[in-house]
């Protein structure tokens, strides 16, 4: 027990500690934006932020990973604000909260073993694209001081790590956003700042179940949208998690954090936030900025709640430049440029699988959206290349008057068509033996095909022995097949 609090909690303060604060500034402008995406006050989303932070460094299942308020819900919960309100959001909060529990103690985190590398590429390619498109707006339309603001941003980012010991202590992202607030407030830059987003609230969150109708009306109003957040904020955690795995080179416990983003988003809707998931920017920002441990999201979450209600009027003048270079940094930062530098080298399913699911989540600003279709896509081209492994050899014995068929590779959906063009139906032979001692039969269509073969052998007057099924394959033949039962046979040949 001590050993795992030590670990996973204290084995890195200096460096989860400032991380947690460059995380808590970041969070600020972004969840102030998707509580304007989703139709309602700031204060949800940065009370949902500060809660899902909190709560999600006690019960999570990665270590270092920040979740809070994200566009990927925000988006889902738009129209649900726009028809019924606030208090209908706080409801759906929770109860994707208890879905996501379930999904947990369902283990349906295993899940992503299905999820294949080149879905994760796209889905980070595409990620990153999206971070960078979201900082366009603030450098749309504006003077030349946001530009160079910017640009000196990032030159504080890539350059301050160079520093001579001080480079080595304090996370660049950090100084960054000091050193351009200084200069900001010192020259009196007529720029955009984090305060002309919203106004922020000044009291702390209160504990208060949403006021709607305890009756099955508001669950079938709710449950659409909760289910709907349930699986998209799932889903982007665990790819996230993933993605934190490989940084850090640990690894998470995904059913863990699917209850624990449950309890977070049940916490969030009773304190007056919207549901959120984790957050694959802001979890670079913490990795890169030295966090590793639960520490650096537990106080990135109370960072932001001491940031907004008592350090409000320094927060107000913090100019969105800054920001937006922390956020360039974290798009450059977490596209992966070898996965086109190496396009000519992979497979082209693999780059084929990998763009779909970056055009797919950019086109629709849904990652559940991108990466079922990289999912799909991948399992198709899986499917086809095992059928192509599959081969039936033949010989003729003319002296008996006999051919026997030699099935080599897994026969299903995919490869049975296959299966049963390398019969020769019309031979003439008296005898026919099909043996499958080096062959699998996996579902009800490979099992159709081969009741087709001896069924058709047999129309031609042949004698049919099938052999070599092993035990597997035997289970799922002898519970669906019909070529060895009369009354089977009849009712496929329509007696």
């Amino acid at each position: 027990m001590m050993k795992t609090i030590k670990t996973e909690w204290l084995s890195n303060i200096r460096g989860d500690l400032l991380s947690g604060i460059v995380v808590a500034l970041a969070l600020i402008p972004e969840a102030i934006a998707f509580s304007t995406i989703a139709g309602v006050d700031p204060k949800v989303g940065l009370y949902a932020s500060f809660c899902i932070a909190v709560v999600i460094a006690f019960a999570g299942g990665r270590p270092g990973m920040i979740s809070a308020a994200t566009a990927a819900m925000a988006l889902l919960m738009v129209d649900l604000v726009k028809d019924h309100g606030l208090q209908y959001l706080l409801a759906a909060t929770i109860v994707t909260g208890v879905l996501q529990i379930l999904a947990g103690y369902l283990r349906l985190g295993e899940l992503m073993r299905f999820v294949s590398r080149s879905v994760v590429t796209g889905f980070v390619n595409a990620l990153a694209i999206l971070i960078f498109m979201a900082q366009l707006p603030e450098l749309t339309g504006v003077t030349w001081h946001v530009y160079a603001m910017t640009a000196a941003g990032l030159g504080i980012i890539y350059l301050f790590p160079y520093v001579p010991v001080v480079g080595r202590v304090l996370p660049s992202p950090l100084v960054c956003i000091i050193l351009l607030t200084i200069v900001a407030v010192f020259l009196n830059l007529d720029i955009r700042t984090v305060g002309d987003l919203g106004e922020l609230p000044s009291t702390l969150p209160i504990f208060l179940f949403p006021e709607v109708p305890l009756n099955l009306e508001t669950l079938w109003i709710v449950l659409p949208y909760s289910a709907s957040m349930a699986v998209v904020g799932l889903l982007e955690s665990l790819m996230t998690a993933t993605i934190v795995d490989d940084l850090t080179d640990t690894e998470s416990n995904r059913n863990r954090e699917c209850r624990g983003q449950g309890i977070a988003n049940i916490g969030a809707g009773l304190l007056g936030g919207m549901a959120g998931c984790a957050m694959i920017g802001q979890s670079i920002i913490n990795v890169k900025s030295g966090g590793r441990t639960r520490l650096s999201t537990l106080t990135a979450g109370i960072v932001l709640l001491i940031m907004v209600v008592v350090l409000d009027d320094i927060l107000v003048q913090i100019p969105m430049a800054a920001l937006v270079a922390v956020m360039i940094m974290v798009s450059i930062g977490t596209f992966s440029w070898d996965s086109f530098r190496n396009l000519k080298q992979h497979p082209i399913s693999t780059n084929i699988v990998m763009i779909v699911t970056v055009i797919v989540v950019v086109a629709t600003h849904n990652l559940a959206f991108g990466v079922f279709a990289g999912v799909l896509l991948a399992a198709m081209f899986f499917a086809n290349k095992v059928g192509h492994f599959m081969l039936v050899k033949s010989d003729l014995d003319e002296a008996t008057r006999s051919r026997s068929y030699t099935v080599v590779g897994q026969v299903f959906f995919s490869s049975s068509e296959k299966f049963l063009s390398s019969f020769d139906f019309k031979e003439g032979v008296d005898r026919v033996v099909i043996d499958l001692s080096r062959a699998h039969f996996w579902d009800i269509t490979a099992v159709g095909a081969l009741d087709k073969v001896v069924l058709k052998f047999r129309r031609e007057g042949a004698d049919v022995e099938v052999i070599g099924l092993n035990e597997a394959s035997a289970t799922i033949v002898d519970r669906f097949g019909v070529h060895d039962k009369p009354e089977g046979v009849d009712q496929l040949m329509g007696h």
